[in-house]
């Protein structure tokens, strides 16, 4: 009987990502047959694997869901909250699988955040070397000047000391002494990354919503609400991360 990397086997179940998989790993939260796994370590689908004592189930046939959710403000992206905060995860209560976001966006943002239980799938999306690109309507106050959106461009120094990738940035709205709405794209994923850029040039965040995940749209999806992939979305996307 084959053996497989005991990381994929989690991703793979739809407990967590594969990269979330290996950082639990490496934290020594993995047991095989109740002794601590090491990454690179395998198993069997006979094997008893287990993280914090939570046994993990590997279905022999797995029905993967793709859904999209228009993430409103004051919910967080984790499928359980220890402060007691609304988890996105409140929303998907229809859901039958177990998914789980791919990325993050925090508290106060909105808009398109893709759930899936699918763990290479989201790997792929999540992957530094995939530059996925990642679209925003972010509305800053009061204003925005030339100097500020060609640092935004060409890349800004974030607070822990790295730059980040060159990005798209077009003026969507410009009331001067207002409010001024930017569209910026991306194709890295660091934490906080939007809000971190724009305070790293001066600018506050009104508003951030972000509006695309490669080729996938949030299109007219109501917050709070969610649906599944259509086939041409999965296939587009796939596409984009190199996966036929």
């Amino acid at each position: 009987m084959a053996l497989i990397r005991i990381q994929k086997i989690l991703a793979d179940s739809g407990f967590c990502s594969r990269r979330k998989a290996e950082a639990l790993i490496e934290a020594g939260r993995v047991q095989k047959n109740g002794r601590p796994v090491k990454l690179g370590d395998k198993a069997s689908p006979k094997d008893l694997l287990s993280v914090d004592g939570q046994k993990i189930t590997v279905p022999r046939k797995k029905n993967f869901r793709y859904i999209m959710l228009n993430k409103p403000r004051g919910y967080v992206t984790t499928v359980s909250d220890e402060l007691d905060r609304r988890c996105v995860m409140d929303l998907l209560e229809d859901v039958e699988e177990r998914v789980y976001p791919i990325g993050r966006l925090d508290r106060n943002s909105e808009g398109l955040l893709l759930l899936t239980n699918d763990g290479r799938f989201a790997n792929d999306i999540m992957h530094p070397s995939k530059h996925v690109a990642k679209t925003y309507r972010v509305t800053v106050r009061p204003s925005v000047t030339e100097q500020q959106l060609t640092q935004l461009a060409a890349g800004v120094v974030l607070d822990d000391g790295k730059k980040t990738l060159p990005a798209n940035v077009v003026v969507l709205t410009n009331e001067p002494g207002r409010r001024v709405v930017l569209q910026i794209t991306i194709r890295e994923g660091r934490n906080r990354q939007i809000r971190r850029m724009c305070e790293a040039v001066g600018l506050e965040v009104a508003r951030l919503r972000r509006t695309s995940i490669g080729p996938v749209r949030l299109g007219m999806l109501k917050p709070g609400t969610w649906r599944d992939l259509t086939p041409e979305e999965l296939r587009a996307i796939r596409n984009a991360i190199g996966k036929e």
